[in-house]
């Protein structure tokens, strides 16, 4: 099963993704992730994309395309696979319909006054990475990790005024991405606004575990 999340920061996306990937036997896999592995394993690729990102540049749709392309010939991809943060624009979108039609596309419906309570209160283990929400699940010592002990911090991106501009740059460059898939009838909305564990039985009703 192929899917593409599309939602904005602080959807949960990436909670979700990792509940499926686990349960369904697929890899969550972010461009993010691809471009550092590439650039990690010095490909011919990812030998471009560091020149770009070091020079301060975008990478291209043509590259990001190509990368995610060989991602997806890797063995743990056979079953499926969920793409989160690609396609960002029609362009790259136009793309992955040529080279991968067949996919399931979940929108994440979330207003943007969650997505600032759910952001701005989001603490991160400066040593294990864990994440916490001070509002809504909170740790249980208040600046301590309860995994490993670490001090929690928040993420630069994690402030108002970076948070508010995310989520204008999302609105006008990704948005568009919804009317695409959903002519394509390729789109399933799903209310995110809930607790992870009810929005992942909800996914699993709508596509069941082959």
């Amino acid at each position: 099963m192929n899917f593409i999340f599309l939602g904005p920061p602080g959807a949960g996306k990436g909670t979700l993704a990792a509940q499926v990937a686990k349960e369904y036997g697929i890899p969550h896999i972010s461009t993010g992730d691809i471009f550092r592995a590439a650039i990690k394993n010095q490909t011919e690729l990812g030998k471009k994309v560091k020149s770009i990102i070091d020079a301060g540049g975008l990478v291209s749709d043509d590259i990001t395309c190509a990368l995610v392309e060989d991602r997806l010939k890797e063995d743990d991809c056979k079953k499926g696979f969920i793409l989160d943060g690609f396609p960002r624009t029609i362009p790259q979108a136009e793309m992955f319909e040529k080279l991968k039609g067949d996919v399931q596309v979940v929108n994440f419906e979330v207003n943007n006054d969650l997505i600032i309570a759910r952001l701005s209160n989001r603490r991160v283990c400066k040593a294990c990475g864990h994440n916490y929400n001070v509002k809504f699940h909170p740790p249980k010592v208040e600046g301590k990790c309860d995994e490993c002990g670490g001090e929690l911090y928040t993420r630069d991106d994690d402030k108002l005024e970076s948070i508010t501009n995310r989520l204008e740059v999302y609105r006008k460059q990704t948005e568009p991405l919804i009317d695409f898939y959903r002519k394509l009838n390729k789109l399933t909305d799903i209310d995110s606004a809930r607790d992870s564990e009810l929005v992942l039985v909800d996914f699993k009703k709508i596509f069941p575990a082959k």
